[in-house]
């Protein structure tokens, strides 16, 4: 299949850089970033900046600027040794030097893959960010860069009193925005008021995936080593809060999940009886390296998306968690707070949680948020 030319923002900015009326205010630049920030020949962003403007400082989100942190971790400010240049931190407690630092500089770039996930941190640190430059009046530019798995919503919209840094604002499971879209999406919705631009990529469609494109694939963060683990992440990233294993420590996270008592065909059984579009089971053993159940043998089922266009993550994954509930009296929520942030309501922790009833009761929302977030659209269909 002959693949699509397309250009990210980085690369488009390198050919035509910003209006003069940003430009000229752009004398101290610092900018967001981490491994994905790079042009097609995989050369860096900052090198682009730095030949553009004056680059001062790069700005580190969850993983770090070098992609050498776990989820969770700890990333400290540093001095970055390939550039030279002070790298500050904005994932953690003490973040807040961070945003005070793009205060004293005259505009701040933000260049990331995103995944196209409600759950997924890098465009909430985009979001603070803004936040940041807003009230201090500096210019923000988003560098967009190709969607991971086509900008299709999907899923449950969240509750706005379930937010919290991993799932902040009313958007679905699957946001079907690209993370410039998302900017410019919540600058307006939730009044930021930042001095936004984004620089669009060149030869985006709606329903691209990042494979159809004539890109080389840098994993946006560790667990998220390809487009297949990014498209069933919207839905098995629901595993986190509970004591099954999401596949982390593993060469398919999310794609596999599983539990040394996990009862595999009975699971599959039940799952065959279910709607299940785009996707087959696969009854897999695993031992993970790292995360949950490390160096313990997991029975597991492995998700195969044979349909891209008919899958829906988020369906799957909340009838695969609903079995293995109803079956094996093991399974246990071991995080109910951070489950309901991460499912954005209470309703998947209750006892009396009805699967087909909810997902059944999805349609209406979901296309209310397709309302809402069209206009802020930089792509077509």
């Amino acid at each position: 299949m002959k693949k699509a030319v397309v250009s990210p923002g980085a690369e488009v900015l390198s050919g035509t850089p910003l209006p003069k009326s940003i430009a000229a205010k752009a004398a101290r630049v610092g900018l967001i970033t981490n491994p994905t920030g790079v042009l097609p020949n995989l050369r860096p962003t900052y090198d682009v900046l730095a030949e553009l403007y004056t680059l001062v400082a790069l700005f580190s989100p969850e993983h770090g600027v070098r992609g050498n942190v776990d989820a969770g971790g700890d990333v400290p400010d540093y001095v970055d040794e390939a550039t030279g240049l002070p790298v500050y931190s904005t994932y953690g407690p003490g973040k807040g030097a961070a945003f005070r630092r793009m205060t004293e500089l005259d505009c701040v770039f933000f260049d990331m893959q995103d995944v196209g996930a409600r759950y997924y941190t890098y465009q909430y640190t985009m979001t603070e960010s803004m936040e940041a430059c807003a009230a201090a009046g500096v210019p923000f530019v988003v560098l967009d860069r190709p969607p991971m798995i086509g900008c299709i919503p999907q899923g449950n919209v969240l509750s706005p009193a379930f937010s919290s840094f991993v799932c902040k604002y009313a958007t679905a499971a699957r946001t079907g925005l690209t993370i410039g879209e998302f900017a410019r999406f919540i600058n307006e919705t939730e009044h930021i008021g930042c001095a936004l631009t984004v620089v669009p990529c060149a030869g985006v469609t709606r329903g691209l995936y990042y494979d159809e494109a004539a890109l080389p694939l840098v994993a946006p963060s560790p667990a998220i080593p390809t487009v297949d683990c990014a498209l069933v992440y919207p839905g098995t990233c629901l595993l986190e809060g509970t004591n099954l294993s999401d596949g982390r420590g593993t060469a398919k996270p999310f794609e596999m999940i599983g539990a040394p008592w996990l009862r595999v065909r009975d699971a599959i059984h039940a799952l065959s009886l279910l709607p299940h579009e785009g996707c087959l089971f696969r009854e897999t053993f695993y031992t993970p390296y790292s995360a949950k159940f490390r160096g313990e043998r997991c029975r597991g089922i492995q998700i195969h998306v044979t349909d891209r266009a008919a899958f829906r993550p988020f369906e799957t994954a909340l009838r695969l968690l609903c079995v293995i509930r109803a079956q094996n009296p093991e399974f246990s929520y071991t995080d109910p707070e951070f489950e309901s942030k991460l499912f954005g309501s209470d309703a998947l922790v209750s006892a009396s949680f009805d699967c087909e009833r909810y997902i059944s009761a999805l349609d209406a929302p979901l296309a209310e948020y397709r309302k809402k977030i069209e206009p802020f659209y930089l792509y077509e269909s």
